[in-house]
């Protein structure tokens, strides 16, 4: 086909003639020039195959293609999004209750014995003191990045806070109901803050009322049909003896964590060691609270073998209640799962659509053959075509992950049995680092695949080419 004199070559219907149009059409000198010069012609080539949608079957596998790699997408953001949502905020809840260490005599077993640990203001002192560089070495084995953070925290506190407390067994009585619980009875200095994201009515006790008022949870309030502002009898059994004590209601927490919220009460410290006749510096255990990213295990190690007195023993939170923590390790796996198969449904969706490519390009493939186009060269242009398609549906899927994800945490519209899961709404955590990973990841690993069935342009001969139809 000649226009002013030029002959074109039609590089989206192979030699079939159409109107003319500058989106289709290139001079085949300018090809030849191209070819024989620094331009990448497989680049311009593939962006007028990407642009132009002349062929109803062709649009029709794109767009397929495009939908499948968005919901791929969006399932792997989302994924992501929710259960680092569920690690957050169970750690959150945990972490308000108990606090990562846990110090305590000895001689306890787990079964809340009651025996009375000296705790004096040295101690706490000393643990309070505590800096990250006090147990935390540059190891030579360590992988580097963790070694980074680690570098980085030398000299930081390593502890926030420390707090006495005093578990004791209880009985809680209404009118008609008694229901066994513990009571955990909290120092005077205990910042309340951590416990006020889970009240769900009323207020943590006054500090001028600490002796008289309780917090309840809300499966206790059920099961004994009570309310804020309502009186409840709370008895003690010390030697033999059963004492009673009537505290009014100021709140009622939930917590969702089963472990908790079906026998904790709490309350102020004072009140029990007033029951059991302990001394101002006797309590039952500490719980110490470790600032953001500190090596809990190692932080442990550390108080257990350098500060501790032989009769004291220590543990961490994650030892304390194994069964939540295992529960939420689980996720990870089960997060790593869904992102495999989520990226081998984007790899295989994005291999047919390739091979599909390369077919209904089967004669232009010969022309460009003939026209002394190596197999790279043309191989080159259904992988820039490839990663076109490629980009277009992580595009769709970010928009489409993060916008579900944004709806949910701004309506919670995706319900959980609490019960099963700890929470009552699926919660979103939302990671910039951990999307761009995800899209980084996810696209080389379909682009390193896409080499292999782009090696079909190798079998495919001019003259074969030119009489396919």
């Amino acid at each position: 086909m000649k226009i002013n004199g030029c002959k074109y070559f039609n590089f989206v219907d192979g030699w079939q003639p159409s109107s003319f149009s500058l989106g289709q059409f290139m001079p085949i000198s300018y090809f030849y020039i191209l070819m024989r010069t620094k331009g990448d012609t497989s680049f311009f080539i593939a962006t007028r195959l990407a642009l132009t949608g002349d062929k109803s079957f062709t649009r029709i596998i794109l767009a397929i293609a495009i939908v499948g790699l968005a919901i791929s997408t969006a399932v792997m953001i989302l994924s992501s999004a929710i259960i680092s949502g569920f690690k957050n905020e169970v750690h959150e809840k945990i972490f308000g209750f108990w606090g990562h260490v846990h110090i305590s005599d000895a001689g306890v077993t787990r079964n809340f014995d009651l025996r009375p640990m000296d705790v004096s203001p040295a101690l706490i002192s000393k643990l309070k003191a505590v800096k990250t560089d006090d147990f935390v070495r540059s190891d030579e084995g360590m992988d580097s990045d963790i070694k980074a953070i680690f570098q980085s925290r030398e000299g930081h506190a390593a502890v926030a806070q420390v707090y006495p407390y005093i578990i004791m067994p209880c009985l809680l009585e209404n009118k008609k109901d008694l229901l066994a619980g513990l009571f955990k009875g909290l120092s005077e200095d205990f910042n309340w803050d951590n416990l006020q994201r889970f009240m769900v009515a009323g207020n943590p006790p006054s500090k001028d009322q600490l002796q008289t008022q309780i917090v309840i949870s809300k499966i206790i309030a059920n099961k004994l049909s009570l309310k804020v502002g309502d009186r409840l009898i709370v008895s003690f059994v010390k030697d033999n003896a059963r004492l009673r004590r009537a505290l009014t209601i100021s709140g009622i927490y939930n917590t969702g964590l089963e472990e908790y919220d079906e026998r904790f009460v709490l309350g102020s410290s004072e009140l029990l060691r007033s029951v059991l006749g302990w001394d101002a510096n006797q309590y039952s255990g500490l719980e110490l609270f470790a600032t953001p990213d500190t090596d809990i295990p190692a932080l442990n190690e550390y108080i257990y073998a350098e500060i501790l007195p032989s009769s004291m023993y220590c543990e961490t939170i994650f030892e304390k209640f194994p069964n939540i923590f295992e529960w939420l390790n689980l996720q990870d796996i089960n997060e790593r799962v869904i992102l495999q198969l989520m990226g081998l449904v984007a790899i295989i969706n994005l291999t047919t659509v390739l091979l599909i490519l390369i077919l209904e390009r089967t004669r232009m493939v010969g022309v460009l053959k003939a026209l002394g186009a190596s197999n790279w060269t043309i191989r080159k242009i259904f992988l820039y075509h490839a990663a076109y398609i490629l980009l277009l549906g992580l595009l769709a899927g970010n928009a489409l992950g993060l916008g579900i994800a944004w709806l949910q945490k701004t309506t919670g519209w995706i319900k959980l049995d609490e019960t099963n899961y700890y929470l009552s709404v699926a919660p979103i955590h939302i990671n910039f680092w951990q999307i761009v990973l995800i899209n980084l990841i996810a696209f080389l690993a379909c682009m390193i695949t896409m080499v292999l069935p782009s090696y079909i342009v190798s079998r495919i001969t001019p003259v074969k080419a030119l009489r396919f139809s």
